[in-house]
């Protein structure tokens, strides 16, 4: 789950961060007002969890309140990327020096928090990373110590600062990296940490990725999702407690298990066909759910063959099978399917897709080949 801008700036606040003293408008007038109450010019900053908010043309800077007024009339309800624009940030502008980069991630390989920053700030770190890796460093973080003090200093000094910015960014860094770990973040980065004019380090951009598995812990977070950032299909599939993820290609894949999920798109790519979703049933699923999940699938017009692949551990064959068939009974369809059923009560499930002539396969390899000829109108 992202959260907007000036969410995340409010979270890096609470833990010692300083970011600029904006406010959020939903009208134009709210913009003049609190152009007004910053006084001299500001930057009018639409909210959308998107990148590239500013060649989109919606970030524009105002020299005083009424142009603010009319900066926000323009970028309010703007489209960028898909996603309409509903708030604007308003920000007093910044006397920006020197731009830096921070961020924390986890990194799977050496099972801990990493911190990754660079002198080249207010670009994205990917473009960074792809031309000039040496410009990015990284700290591993062992979680049972949290960041210690000596760490965020030699960063400080990896990165050129001296003096009393030193104290500034360790004081940030930690703040950073505190915020990451209280809110069970994937993901959290200021880009640009800037060197003002008077010589303060200030965090004026900010962004959070939550791990929707550790919502239920932050109730006060899980509130702040933005359903606009949601597919239709990807909301729909959340709130049925399914892990669905949508892509571009044209078979649908129903799998239980985030690891089997994983094996069976990549098969499916392997005999010459592209998925066009993860979805994740889960363990346990009973028909019902099956049936929320197809009724998902084929709300993709992209979809022209679907594969099943159900390795039935807490999960019941027979349940599976009998979800398949209900929901074909009430989202009716000429997509053609193909089902590959093992393990916990698969001869029950198997003989109820053969009752109901619905295709099925013994094997991964012969289930995918058989979607990929499907969807191709073999």
């Amino acid at each position: 789950m992202k959260l907007h801008e000036y969410q995340s700036k409010r979270i890096f606040a609470k833990y010692g961060v300083p970011i600029p003293e904006g406010e959020v408008a939903t009208t134009p007038a709210e913009a003049r007002e609190i152009a007004h109450q910053i006084g001299g010019s500001v930057v009018v900053k639409s909210q959308v969890l998107v990148g590239g908010r500013g060649k989109a043309g919606g970030v524009k800077v105002a020299k005083d309140a009424d142009e603010a007024e009319q900066l926000a009339k323009q970028i309010l309800g703007m489209d960028i990327k898909g996603l309409t624009v509903e708030k604007v940030l308003i920000d007093p502008t910044a006397d920006i020096r020197d731009e830096i980069y921070i961020g924390v991630v986890i990194d799977r390989a050496q099972q801990k928090p990493v911190i990754i920053a660079s002198a080249e700030g207010g670009v994205e770190i990917e473009i960074v990373a792809k031309e000039n890796p040496d410009a990015i460093k990284r700290v591993a973080v062992d979680p049972v110590f949290g960041l210690m003090n000596f760490q965020a200093t030699n960063l400080a000094y990896d990165l050129g600062l001296k003096g009393h910015y030193v104290g500034q960014f360790t004081k940030i860094i930690k703040g950073l990296y505190q915020a990451f770990m209280d809110t069970d973040a994937s993901l959290a980065e200021i880009n640009p940490l800037v060197v003002t004019g008077d010589e303060q380090l200030l965090a004026v951009d900010g962004k959070i990725v939550l791990d929707d598995n550790a919502l239920y812990k932050h109730p006060d977070l899980a509130e702040m999702r933005d359903i606009q950032e949601e597919s239709p299909s990807e909301r729909e599939a959340r709130l049925a407690g399914l892990n669905f993820i949508k892509l571009d290609g044209e078979i649908g894949c129903m799998v239980n298990g985030a690891g089997l999920a994983m094996a069976t798109m990549d098969i499916v790519q392997h005999f010459g066909g592209s998925p066009a979703n993860f979805l994740d049933i889960g363990g346990g699923a009973n028909a019902e759910k099956v049936a929320k999940a197809l009724r998902i699938i084929l709300q993709d017009p992209n979809v022209k063959s679907i594969l099943f692949n159900i390795f039935g551990g807490i999960t019941r064959c027979d349940e599976v099978a009998k979800g398949i068939l209900e929901a074909l009974k009430q989202v009716p369809t000429d997509v053609p399917m193909v089902a590959r059923l093992v393990g916990t009560n698969e001869e029950e499930g198997q003989k109820i897709l053969a009752e109901a002539n619905f295709p099925s396969a013994t094997s991964l390899s012969d289930a995918a080949q058989q979607a990929v000829a499907l969807a191709k109108g073999a």
